[in-house]
């Protein structure tokens, strides 16, 4: 039998199964028509001259025209379920694809802000706060607890009054899982936060009544909608990969208190990680930021 009409045959039945997504069923369609293609182009039709090798061939000839990892690994993916039909239709005598491994993507590095840019968004925060308004004084209550403890905005959002001890300068997480945690804020966190609870927050409250720290303009709980939507619109001015929401604030103090000389094992107790490895992502960051300060600044680099 010749590979194009395997191919058909294959995908034919994929798509009579309803099995895959019209998307997913056209990536199959690509990936496999790719490789069709390649064998032809080799002299190899017959699905009796595709080889292990020659299918490792195709896919190290996409990895050095620079396809994205991801891509390969789908591609690989499409081959294997190819290849093991083959094998269950008695079209092949073994699955030529079994021993194809999936390459692996690179770690996408989360978004990190530097320090003076920090610096110019709590100076914004700081003229905003000082008009008196209400929301203001809160936002900036926000995002200095976010940046000075790197909470979750699903901590920061679900934070009690009595989560708070000023004289201690910490607060009561309950992190994923509901597992409890006590972590620092630094005097500027804590200075917005009194200011926020003592004249922000009654103005926001009213006659009602709640135990919840953060408040919406109506009084309620405020959402982490409200929150991401707040740094959102701070980040704008500032390029970068990466969502521009509350997480990069957490990402950005686990790595200037990596690049300060923070242990690695104090950030994972802060940020709540159950896993080390997790934690050991932003030394990467910290490594990156130090190669490009590198190449920027040393006169032989």
């Amino acid at each position: 039998m010749r590979l194009e009409q395997a191919v058909h045959n294959y995908l034919d039945e994929r798509g009579a199964s309803g099995e895959l997504s019209r998307h997913s069923l056209r990536a199959y369609q690509q990936d496999l028509g790719a490789l069709r293609d390649y064998a032809r182009r080799h002299g190899n039709e017959h699905l009796a001259e595709v080889s292990t090798e020659l299918i490792r061939s195709w896919l190290w000839e996409q990895a050095n025209q620079g396809m994205a990892p991801r891509t390969l690994q789908r591609r690989v993916s499409s081959v294997r379920g190819f290849t093991a039909w083959l094998e269950r239709q008695g079209l092949t005598e073994r699955d030529i694809g079994a021993a194809l491994h999936q390459p692996k993507a690179p770690k996408r590095l989360p978004r990190v802000l530097t320090e003076s840019q920090l610096a110019e968004i709590f100076d914004l925060l700081d003229t905003r706060a000082a008009t008196g308004d209400p929301i203001g004084v809160r936002d900036r209550a926000i995002v200095e607890l976010l940046y000075s403890s790197a909470i979750r905005v699903s901590e920061l959002c679900g934070l009690v009054l009595g989560s708070i001890d000023s004289s201690e300068r910490t607060l009561r997480v309950l992190g994923k899982g509901n597992k409890e945690r006590v972590v620092p804020i630094g005097q500027p966190a804590h200075d917005a936060l009194e200011a926020y609870l003592t004249g922000g927050r009654p103005a926001l409250l009213g006659t009602r009544i709640s135990d919840r720290v953060f408040l919406n303009s109506r009084g309620q709980a405020l959402g982490t909608r409200t929150v991401y939507q707040l740094i959102a619109s701070l980040l704008e001015a500032y390029p970068g990969h990466g969502p521009k929401g509350p997480h990069t604030l957490r990402h950005s103090a686990a790595t200037h208190l990596l690049d300060h000389g923070a242990d690695l094992r104090s950030v994972q107790e802060l940020l709540g990680h159950e896993s080390l490895a997790t934690t050991e992502l932003y030394t990467q960051v910290s490594v990156e930021r130090l190669k490009s300060a590198y190449d920027q600044a040393h006169p032989r680099a």
